[in-house]
């Protein structure tokens, strides 16, 4: 068996690996966009919540609006760390994808390499029959002409 040939199923693996790294940061990204639409989202309504202006009716009231702006301040904090923590995935599967790739760009120059030689081989060995068939009828030519001759 041709060594170019031996390597294929090693291409079609590392081409499967880096299609499922391909699929695994596709998805991480996407969970990265929701949590950053949720940062915006909570980061509007806490802007606007605390920009409204509710008629102070009481320090219980009051009291009870500020710990809302808390909670919300509390979750807007909390949602910045997912974002954080989502895009240090996203990195590290990009990190993956471009190792998955390289290791199959590799694998390919291999294959090509080998096919190369292979080639070299095949393109040599039909060189020297047609040297050899070349040679056989130039002595069967200068035989015949020394027949020819005697005649």
């Amino acid at each position: 068996m041709m060594q170019s040939r031996r390597i294929d199923p090693l291409l079609r693996r590392a081409q499967e690996h880096e299609d499922e790294v391909a699929r695994d940061l596709a998805e991480r990204q996407r969970a990265l966009d929701t949590h950053l639409s949720r940062l915006d989202e909570l980061r509007r309504y806490a802007e606007e919540y605390a920009g409204s202006q509710m008629a102070a009716t009481s320090p219980a009231a009051l009291t009870n609006r500020r710990a809302f702006l808390d909670r919300l301040d509390s979750a807007v904090q909390q949602q910045m760390q997912t974002v954080d923590s989502n895009r240090a995935k996203v990195e590290a599967e990009r990190a993956r994808l471009l190792l998955a790739s390289r290791e199959k760009q590799v694998l390919e120059q291999l294959a090509a390499s080998y096919r190369a030689q292979e080639k070299q081989v095949v393109d040599r060995r039909e060189q020297r029959e047609m040297d050899d068939l070349g040679a056989r009828r130039s002595r069967l030519a200068r035989a015949e002409d020394g027949q020819g001759e005697t005649a």
